[in-house]
Order: structure tokens, then C-alpha cells, then sequence
């Protein structure tokens, strides 16, 4: 058996899939991936290729909609699987399940899955992006009849796709726990006790609420001096991107402590007593899953992926999308109850071994992908 993996961002290939690709080696299945900006020699490549993983570095541009761009990629890609003739696609993100897709179907792969890890930039709901709201709700359901499953990664994202007939009706779908987490790698670490230390890991996005959460960091600060807020990530190339201007100021201000982008998180988590991500929506944040496994509560909203991680006042607590004043009010009650801090931290890595193991999570994808 030949499996293809197609992503529009190599490195998401080790930190999300790896697991997924282990399991399908321990299967007997020949694993290829690709993705933009894998070269040879590049570190993400080799790393794959230690792996036993067949690597194929295809022009895929993540963000624009650049109609001869995107040809080039489906032409490149529907070329890749003529040559290399894989028996399963599974594609994810957007631009990888639409190309993908239809060029696995153009090429007669036999078996083709979708993820929807996430709406993205696109469906934001917003009057200067209905256009291209429109035209990818358009591609998006072009490709997905071709899918022989869906994988979503939350209800919410599941249902809207069915309302607004992008998944076509009789199309098989199958909801997922996430990317979930490896508990074996993220194990429990110490909270440290020696004040209030806050920590966001996200790409540098407006939709991640990388702006709520520095507002209400400098509120929180002007009330309590000795609460740090961590950040850590590194500004993307999508339209909603942070101005680096932005990240100056908070910077240079105390706002936060910006750490940058990290290789391993797992020390940045380990230095934070609550973890915190104000998105506006995601498939299942990874994030919150290994600050979840870390033993970490969690501050986050009530929106589309991110609520299906925390039960409000168990393991965390959950505030409306684009609240400042509540995710400041949220951060204050934690501030004021390291008791609670401690309790919550604890039932987040129960509830990560429980749904969140990244074991359970594949052994669901497999089984529906028709190897177990």
C-alpha cells in the first residue's frame, strides 16, 4: 500500500501528523508526504526522511488567491500521483484539500480523505471577505464530493459545512478529537509558584486573539505588577498577520515577553501556571492540548473547537470571542485562587488521557481510512 499526505506546511507534517505516519509504517504502508519549501537538505525534509518517509517538495502557496499559482499547483501535484500512483490521498488545510483532491480524482486514486483542520482566514465573518468566502465555499465543495470521507475536528465545523452544502449530502464525514496529543511526551510539569505567569503559543494572527490577549495582559499588569504574560510564535504571511510594529510596542512596553519561535514548547509550557488562547475559532487547537497534558488550565473561548477542549470551571474557563474584559476578569479569578489553579491543571491532563491521546485520536482515523 502507497499513501500520500499532502500539507501546505512542512514542518506540520512532524508536530501534527507524525504519529499518524508512525502508525501507518507500523501498518506495512509505504508513506509519501509533500509540501512547499522541502528541498533537499532542508532540515524538515531530512527529518522525514530518517523517518523512512518519501518526500516530494511541490509549489503550494499557503495564502493569496493567485489563479495561475494554483493551477501550477494542481498540475504539479495531479503529475506527482501519475508517477507515483499512491492507493490513498489524505489531504489538509485548504489549499491542500482542494488541489489535492481534485487531483487525486483527475489521477483515479482510489481512496481520498479530507481533514478540516480549521476554517481559516476565509470564513471569517466579515463584509470584505464575502467574495473570497464565496469562491472557497465554491472549491471547497468542488473537491469534498471527491472525498470518500471528511475528517472535521470539531461539531460546529461539521454542521456548517452541511448547512451550507459544502460537504454535499449522503458525503461520508467523521469527527476527531483533534490532531490529540502525545501524553507520553507532554508529561505533567510542576506549576511554578512564584507568581502569576500567563502564556500564548499561536501563530501571530488577529483570528488567534494575539490582540485581546496583549490588551488584556497591559490591564491585567496595571492591577497586579507581577503576572507575566508569555508569547510565543511567529508572524505569518496571511493578511490577518500582527504588524510587527504591533509586537514592538508590546515588547518594549512589558506588555509581554515575547520568547519567539520555539522548537520545543513543552519548556515554555512548563514555565506558565495557566495557558491561554483567545482564538476566534480552530479545528482543536494543539496547543491547549499539550498545555492540557502538561497539567495547565486553560483560558479560552466559547467558539468552534476551542469549547470542545475545556468544561467551563472544570479544567479552565471559557469567555466570549473578542472579549477583552472578560479574558482580563478570567485571568484575574485564577490570579486570586492558586487552589483552583492547581485543581483545574489537574483534571486537564485527566481529560487529555481520556479523549485527547494521540493514540486514540489515530486509531479512529485509521479505522475509518479502512487499516484496522
Amino acid at each position: 500500500m502507497r499513501f500520500l499526505m499532502i500539507a501546505s506546511f512542512g514542518e506540520s507534517l512532524l508536530t501534527f501528523r507524525g504519529p499518524l505516519i508512525a502508525a501507518l509504517q507500523e501498518k506495512g504502508v509505504e508513506m509519501h508526504v509533500a509540501a512547499p519549501g522541502l528541498p533537499a537538505g532542508a532540515p524538515v525534509r531530512t527529518a522525514l526522511e530518517s523517518r523512512g518517509v518519501i518526500v516530494h517538495d511541490v509549489p503550494l502557496e499557503r495564502t493569496g488567491m493567485n489563479p495561475l499559482a494554483d493551477a501550477r499547483s494542481l498540475l504539479a501535484l495531479h503529475r506527482l500521483m501519475r508517477r507515483i500512483r499512491p492507493d490513498s490521498v489524505m489531504c489538509y488545510t485548504i489549499k491542500p484539500v482542494i488541489y489535492g483532491l481534485l487531483a487525486a480524482w483527475l489521477a483515479r486514486v482510489p481512496r481520498r480523505f479530507a481533514l478540516i483542520t480549521g476554517l481559516g482566514y476565509a470564513f471569517r465573518e466579515d463584509s470584505g471577505r464575502s467574495r473570497l468566502r464565496a469562491v472557497v465555499q465554491r472549491l471547497y465543495a468542488l473537491a469534498l464530493t471527491r472525498a470518500h470521507t471528511t475528517f472535521f475536528q470539531n461539531p460546529d465545523d461539521e454542521a456548517l459545512f452541511r448547512r451550507l452544502e459544502i460537504l454535499p449530502a449522503g458525503k461520508r464525514s467523521c469527527i476527531v478529537n483533534g490532531s490529540g496529543v502525545d501524553v507520553a511526551s507532554f508529561q505533567v510539569a510542576p506549576l511554578p509558584d512564584d507568581g502569576p505567569r500567563f502564556l500564548l503559543i499561536a501563530r501571530l494572527l488577529g483570528d488567534k486573539g494575539v490582540r485581546e490577549y496583549a490588551e488584556a495582559a497591559r490591564r491585567v499588569r496595571t492591577r497586579r505588577a507581577s503576572a507575566r504574560f508569555s508569547l510565543a510564535g511567529f508572524i505569518d504571511t496571511s493578511p490577518d498577520a500582527i504588524a510587527q510594529h504591533e509586537l514592538d510596542a508590546w515588547i518594549a512596553d512589558g506588555t509581554v515577553d515575547y520568547l519567539g519561535r520555539l522548537s520545543d514548547v513543552r519548556p515554555a509550557i512548563a514555565g506558565c501556571n495557566v495557558y491561554v488562547l483567545p482564538s476566534y475559532g480552530e479545528g482543536t487547537p494543539r496547543s491547549v492540548l499539550e498545555a492540557m497534558a502538561m497539567g495547565r488550565p486553560v483560558i479560552t473561548t466559547d467558539a468552534p473547537g476551542c469549547r470542545e477542549t475545556v468544561v467551563n470551571g472544570d479544567n479552565g474557563v471559557l469567555v466570549p470571542v473578542k472579549s477583552v474584559g472578560a479574558l482580563e476578569q478570567a485571568m484575574m479569578q485564577l490570579i486570586e485562587d492558586w487552589e483552583r489553579v492547581v485543581r483545574m491543571g489537574r483534571r486537564s491532563r485527566q481529560i487529555a488521557e481520556a479523549k485527547y491521546d494521540v493514540h486514540k485520536v489515530n486509531a479512529v482515523m485509521l479505522r475509518e481510512m479502512g487499516f484496522e
